[in-house]
């Protein structure tokens, strides 16, 4: 079945511009939704590093928080998936995000009684990532929905900038007011969350979404599992997201990095994390406005790439100013990559089981990034904060020399409108 918004690429219509496209109400409230919540998720991670550092003083615990988030995703997938393909998204997303922001609150209120112990924060961390493991499906198959006519992949770098805004943004708020009262960060997420999930519900589609009518069994939440595993185009574009940036985490030893190696305090913690938005911003604004629209397969390598060198020399840096810098590039690189991975992955799947697959590619993404985290978490304290970044650049970049050669059918792909989701291969 081919997606209505794929259609209108493939018969020559004209893409939207930026003031068409953020003209529509049901774009603006996906906008600011997902700035909510996507400054809310980076500023969690933050805020409950900090706290969790301060208590323990211990690398190993900042990747238990990267993994308290990734397992819940990992063990919904099936469910989170099936139910986005079968009952509306929105509503979905909306009671997912307010139940985060009910957590959050919850967060706040332990982390006010000054705590010695760290496995409540695991366990509500946890929590969250249950929720969010429902809110992810939903939420990221709504781009599609809410997009006119060939205007997916501008709404896409649209979006992107707008979690990168966010990035910027939850962090240097989560260092901020840190410092006056180190409850107060959960404080705002709990309402930031909440205020992402209202937004969601007054979105109108542009093009209905398809519901599966098919039953609820096994083999049916597989499929989305399955068309990725089928669909080399798929595989190629999530699985690099995973295999390559699951040794590239280390932004999740910020606070290790930011006390031990630079001698920064929380402020300088949430400038190092902020960092990471200001370079992945740059990209993301400049994505809006010059799509990449030639040689789409190989960028995507090639940002991969830049990814694990930058992340390499980040290892060597005792420079707060150089860190800060290489911390922007390693950004900016994965930036275009997201926004290259996120543009096929909706235009290779058909809408009744995008639900399903973006499933599937939030535990890949989830992989790379919590799971990443926890890796990178492990590894410090096997060899020390060092090493461990060193390591897991040199591993991504190696892994992306495999990825040319195993995956002909991604390096090779040209346009986005070359992408066919009637076809075996997904070009």
């Amino acid at each position: 079945m081919t997606d209505p918004g794929q259609s209108e690429l493939e018969e020559g219509g004209v893409a939207p511009t930026l003031r068409e496209l953020v003209s529509s109400t049901s774009v603006k409230l996906l906008i600011v939704s997902r700035f909510f919540s996507s400054g809310s998720s980076v500023a969690i991670a933050v805020a409950a590093g900090k706290v969790v550092f301060d208590i323990t003083d211990r690398e190993l615990d900042l990747g238990f928080i990267g993994l308290a988030e990734f397992l819940p995703t990992a063990l919904l997938v099936l469910l989170a998936g099936s139910l986005a393909d079968r009952y509306d998204r929105r509503r979905i997303a909306f009671l997912a995000l307010v139940t985060e922001g009910a957590v959050a609150a919850g967060l706040a209120w332990y982390v006010s009684t000054d705590p010695t112990a760290v496995w409540p924060i695991f366990l509500l961390v946890g929590l969250i990532g249950t929720a969010r493991g429902f809110a992810n499906p939903a939420s990221r198959a709504l781009p599609p929905l809410v997009a006119p006519p060939g205007g997916l992949p501008r709404l896409i770098s649209t979006t992107s900038a707008t979690w990168q805004m966010a990035a910027v943004a939850g962090p240097v708020m989560a260092g901020m007011v840190f410092v006056i009262d180190p409850a107060l960060p959960f404080v705002v997420i709990a309402i930031s969350l909440v205020l992402a999930g209202i937004f969601l519900l007054f979105v109108k589609y542009e093009t209905e979404q398809e519901m599966s009518t098919e039953r609820p069994t096994l083999s049916n939440a597989l499929e989305g599992l399955r068309l990725v595993r089928r669909t080399p185009i798929l595989l190629a574009a999530i699985g690099l997201d995973l295999a390559a940036v699951l040794f590239g985490g280390a932004v999740a030893l910020a606070p290790a990095l930011a006390d031990d190696r630079l001698g920064v305090g929380a402020i300088g913690l949430g400038w190092l994390r902020g960092a990471s938005g200001i370079g992945a911003g740059i990209m993301a604004i400049a994505l809006t406005f010059a799509p990449v629209t030639r040689h789409v397969g190989r960028r995507l390598l090639y940002a991969v790439f830049a990814f694990g060198v930058f992340t390499v020399a980040l290892g060597f840096t005792r420079s707060f100013v150089v860190a800060m810098i290489l911390l922007c590039a390693i950004a900016a690189a994965d930036m275009l990559s997201v926004y290259v991975r996120a543009t096929i992955v909706p235009l290779a799947t058909p809408d009744h089981l995008r639900g399903r697959v973006m499933a599937v590619e939030a535990v890949f993404i989830g992989a790379s990034n919590e799971l990443g985290a926890f890796e990178s978490g492990v590894t410090a304290e096997l060899f020390g904060l060092v090493p461990a970044i060193v390591l897991g650049g040199a591993a991504t970049i190696a892994i992306v020399v495999l990825w040319w050669f195993v995956f002909p059918s991604m390096r090779d792909l040209d346009r986005f409108d070359e992408i066919d989701v009637s076809t075996p291969c997904g070009v």
